[in-house]
């Protein structure tokens, strides 16, 4: 396992400590948790791609086709104080969990290159891939299971190389069309990934523009800020030709543009295949000294060339990353520990479970009591607020008081604004203190208009139409009443029509509050809870207790709307007051209209200041005559109005009475005050021990999730150590 002296070339001790840091990183085995620097040689069928790994490398890979570009191939350089090669296979996490098993069994070292092909043949097989020697119809040409190849010794620089299956441009006789996509998307899975630099190797035997690789690197690195390009067997171009010419100018980065440029490589030939890597670089060096490539920069040309450039690269790549790599560690171990800490404590015995649940219905108690109370101090309120305040949010429902209050304020708006029957047309106006903006819904200072009937809003009533209203109604009601005075019942039977739509307004909301308080507890304990508690402790303690507490919100809301649909009962003086001010409003209109209608504005000259005056006079006799005419003659429309405007005050007075009630009586009293009781440490003291195991002990699941996540737990701390170790360095 001798390698030339350049391989040292390709790392400084300044760059060994940064990529080393990488390489300990990547021991702590989150390859698979975090996105770590790396270089991948990809390419098109046949661009040289293996040899040029070969060359970097200086590991003499099989020469057979069938062995090196069926799947990725993954090789781990590591600085040991002994030489020595293992083997493994990484399985396709999509397999089945026996094949799984079988594969990740497999682990092969050898202590000489000459035993490489038979073991690659052999992980080959094992991945259930066809080759020249045994092949089935049924057999697949590629896999997405990953061979491992970890190769250690004490010139060896820590490095990380993969070396992709080829691009497939077409279906042949051994490749299918799944096969071709297989590759794409095995292709994609490295290049794609932030931290990878892409060696896209392209062959001098092929026009570069049918080379599907550099469409692919630009479409994931559209600035080429990760991307070298590498051309391969510039010894096959006539020399002087036109091609020649068009990848002289691709190398010179004139064609297609890379922030990392181009590099050219020769590699063996067909003829040269046997000799060693000293006689392979020698042979390149010739090359590049006679031929027309000797114009590119001596630094963009042959191995030794790219072994400095790659390790200046990778260099300054990894210490670029190295911040932000620390900052996603820092976030996955966050996760991981925040997933660690809902699994909770262990829970194998009664006195685990006891203790466990003891410590959760504690942890409930407190934080539904503040949320009930509005006290929204500490983490749990205040994770990912939103701007805007949406029932349909988390965030919000977690602010469970401030989510009541804001829905007991929209059913307070909608039944001033749409929880009547019939909305009024009265031609007359009425103090602030009568009817506020809000009340307009309900009374309007219009003409007589036609009515108009909409779906959801109250239908309109003209002034004409609300009094012929009234007048069926008291006709139905006459009793031993005189003319011109009107059966006191009828304002129930004007009243109950007129908040007929309140039972379904109130429902409606008492079952959306009832709603957003199961959301917020799910909420809660999801936030508490390990996943497999939550399920147990709702399905067998909490759901019922809800439905309870529902059951009970409704039959209280039911004696609210027995109490309604009885006759108006009233000691409130805002009764008697909005009355008194419907009356006189109508009197001091008609007196208004009286002393408009007496007034005269006759114009004179003023001689002695010798201007023109206007003067007014009010005729008093014609003003009390009019006012006395205003008296309407119709008993039944006086009674009428009367009515009318007996039942628009005792309608308002109750409606605020009936808002104050089914918030304070239905809202708070079975839904929203005790919540924190459902599940409280009390709770659970009451519990007998088999319940107590039946909802908290741990399942065979929770106890794999727990040691899987103690286990990543424990690899990044281990790289978070790392990790602070270097970037504290002040090398860095």
């Amino acid at each position: 396992m001798n390698t030339t002296l350049s391989l040292e070339g390709l790392q400084t001790d300044e760059q060994r400590l940064v990529l080393d840091t990488v390489a300990d990183i990547r021991k702590c085995g989150l390859e698979s948790i975090l996105s770590l620097p790396q270089l991948v040689v990809c390419g098109d069928q046949s661009a040289g791609k293996s040899s040029v790994l070969e060359a970097l490398t200086e590991i003499p890979f099989p020469r057979n086709d069938n062995l090196c570009t069926r799947f990725a191939t993954e090789i781990i350089l590591r600085r040991a104080p002994s030489d020595s090669l293992t083997i493994r296979v990484i399985p396709d996490d999509q397999r089945p969990s026996a094949e799984q098993e079988s594969i990740n069994a497999f682990n092969e070292s050898i202590s000489d290159f000459s035993e490489l092909p038979g073991l690659m043949e052999k992980a080959m097989n094992l991945m259930g891939l066809s080759n020249s020697s045994t092949s089935t119809a049924l057999a697949p040409a590629f896999a997405k299971d990953v061979l491992s190849i970890e190769i250690e010794g004490p010139t060896r620089p820590q490095l990380t190389l993969v070396d992709l299956p080829g691009l497939i441009q077409t279906e042949t006789k051994g490749v299918t069309k799944s096969d071709v996509e297989m590759v794409k998307e095995i292709t994609h899975h490295y290049v794609s990934q932030p931290r990878t630099i892409c060696l896209a190797v392209i062959s001098a035997t092929n026009d570069y523009a049918n080379q599907g690789i550099l469409t692919k690197v630009r479409e994931v690195d559209p600035e080429g800020e990760r991307t070298l390009g590498i051309i391969t067997k510039p010894d096959r171009l006539p020399s002087g030709s036109g091609s020649e010419s068009a990848f002289l100018n691709l190398a010179r980065n004139d064609d297609i543009f890379f922030k990392l440029g181009w590099h050219v490589l020769k590699n063996r030939s067909f003829e040269e295949a046997l000799s060693s890597f000293m006689e392979r670089n020698a042979s390149e060096g010739t090359y590049f000294n006679n031929s027309n490539f000797k114009v590119i920069p001596k630094e963009c040309v042959g191995i030794e060339a790219l072994r400095v450039r790659l390790s200046q690269l990778l260099f300054e790549h990894v210490k670029r990353e190295l911040p932000k790599l620390r900052e996603d560690l820092e976030e996955a171990l966050s996760v991981a520990q925040s997933q660690l800490g809902l699994l909770g404590n262990r829970r194998a015995t009664p006195e685990d479970c006891r203790a466990f649940m003891a410590q959760l219905s504690l942890d409930y108690y407190e934080t539904c009591k503040a949320a009930v109370n509005g006290h929204y101090e500490g983490e749990y309120f205040n994770h990912k607020t939103d701007k805007t305040f949406s029932l349909k949010s988390p965030a919000t429902i977690r602010r469970l008081r401030a989510a009541v209050q804001y829905m007991n304020t929209g059913f307070s708006d909608a039944l001033r604004n749409t929880g009547h029957k019939y909305q009024i047309a009265r031609n007359s106006t009425t103090t602030a203190e009568v009817a506020t903006p809000g009340e307009a819904a309900l009374e309007e200072e219009t003409e007589d208009v036609p009515t108009i009937s909409q779906p959801g809003v109250p239908t309109r009533l003209s002034s004409s139409e609300a009094l012929k209203w009234v007048e069926q109604v008291l006709v139905r009601t006459r009793g031993r009443e005189l003319p011109g005075n009107f059966n006191p019942l009828i304002i129930g039977e004007l009243f109950w029509e007129q908040s007929s739509k309140w039972q379904q307004l109130a429902a409606d909301h008492v079952e959306k509050v009832a709603h957003v308080c199961t959301q917020f507890l799910d909420g809660l304990l999801v936030a508490k809870a390990p996943k497999d508690i939550v399920s147990r402790l709702w399905v067998s303690h909490i759901q019922d207790v809800l439905k309870e507490r529902s059951e009970t919100a409704a039959q209280e809301l039911e004696m609210l709307v027995d109490d309604i649909q009885n006759y108006p009962i009233n000691y409130n003086h805002y009764y008697t007051d909005t009355i008194k001010k419907q009356r006189l409003d109508r009197q001091k209109r008609a007196l208004n209209k009286a002393i408009t209608d007496a007034k005269t504005c006759p114009r004179y000259y003023d001689s002695s200041s010798k201007e023109w005056r206007t003067v007014t006079d009010v005729d008093t006799e014609q003003v009390i005559t009019q006012y006395s005419q205003h008296i309407d003659p119709d008993m039944e429309k006086h009674s009428c109005e009367e009515a009318l405007d007996c039942m628009m005050a005792i309608y308002r007075v109750s409606r605020k009475t009936f808002v104050a009630n089914v918030t304070t009586q239905v809202i708070e009293r079975h839904i929203v005050r005790g919540l924190e009781q459902i599940f409280s440490p009390i709770t659970v003291v009451r519990m007998k021990d088999s319940e107590v195991e039946a909802i908290a002990s741990e399942p065979l699941s929770a106890k794999r999730k727990r040691e899987f996540l103690g286990d990543r737990i424990e690899k990044l701390k281990k790289g978070q150590a790392i990790l602070k170790n270097v970037m504290g360095s002040a090398t860095l």
